[in-house]
C-alpha cells in the first residue's frame, strides 16, 4: 500500500550507480592520486586562490584556518570564500599526500584542464582559468596562439591573444612571463 502513495521510488539500480560512481572515485583517489586531483580541480571547482594554493602546505592551512574562524565568528564570508574552503582543503589533502602545484606555464597549461606535469609526476599544472578574471575565452586564445607558433615576448602575448593589462600583471607578478622579454625587438648592445 505505501508503495502505491508514493510517486517515486528511488530505484535499486540508481543506488547502484551511485555506489560504483564512489569507488570508482576512490580507486582513483588511492591508485592515481595525480590523475584524481588533475580532474578534480578541473571539473569540480569554480573558486580558486591559485596564488595560496602554489605556496604550499602552510600557506593554504592558513588561508583555509581564516576563513573558516571568520564564519565561526558569524562574520560575513563572500561566496567566493565560502567556496573556497572545500577547494582550499582538498589542496591541503593534496600537499600532504606529497603531491604538488607547480606554476602556471604559458607553454603546458591548458586552457581549463589542470594537468600533470609531464617533467614532474608529483606536480599538477594549473590551468589559465584558475586565474581570477581570466575567462574561457582569453584562456582558450592564448593556448591557440601557443599552438601556432610560441611566444617571443609579453608584447607578442598580449597582441596575439585576449589578454588584457591586468591579467598580464598578474601573470608577470607570478612569474609565470619570466622567460619572456618585454619587447619583440633584440637589444645587440
Amino acid at each position: 500500500n505505501s508503495c502505491l502513495l508514493i510517486k517515486y521510488m528511488f530505484p535499486k539500480a540508481h543506488a547502484v550507480a551511485y555506489a560504483m560512481n564512489a569507488v570508482r572515485v576512490g580507486w582513483y583517489k588511492v591508485h592515481e592520486p595525480a590523475a584524481y586531483y588533475a580532474v578534480y580541480f578541473s571539473c569540480r571547482c569554480d573558486a580558486y586562490d591559485i596564488e595560496t594554493m602554489l605556496q604550499g602546505k602552510v600557506a593554504i592551512y592558513n588561508r583555509l584556518k581564516e576563513i573558516e574562524d571568520r564564519i565561526a565568528a558569524g562574520e560575513k564570508v563572500t561566496k567566493r570564500e565560502e567556496d573556497l574552503v572545500l577547494v582550499l582543503e582538498i589542496a591541503l589533502e593534496m600537499y600532504l599526500r606529497g603531491y604538488h602545484f607547480n606554476n602556471i606555464c604559458i607553454d603546458k597549461s591548458q586552457a581549463s584542464n589542470f594537468i600533470i606535469d609531464p617533467d614532474d609526476e608529483f606536480g599538477i599544472i594549473p590551468s589559465f582559468t584558475s586565474v581570477d578574471g581570466l575567462g574561457k575565452a582569453v584562456a582558450d586564445s592564448i593556448v591557440e596562439q601557443r599552438e601556432n607558433q610560441s611566444f617571443i615576448s609579453k608584447e607578442d602575448l598580449q597582441k596575439r591573444t585576449a589578454i588584457n593589462n591586468t591579467q598580464m600583471a598578474f601573470l608577470e607578478r607570478m612569474g609565470v612571463l619570466d622567460h619572456l622579454e618585454e619587447e619583440n625587438q633584440l637589444s645587440l648592445f
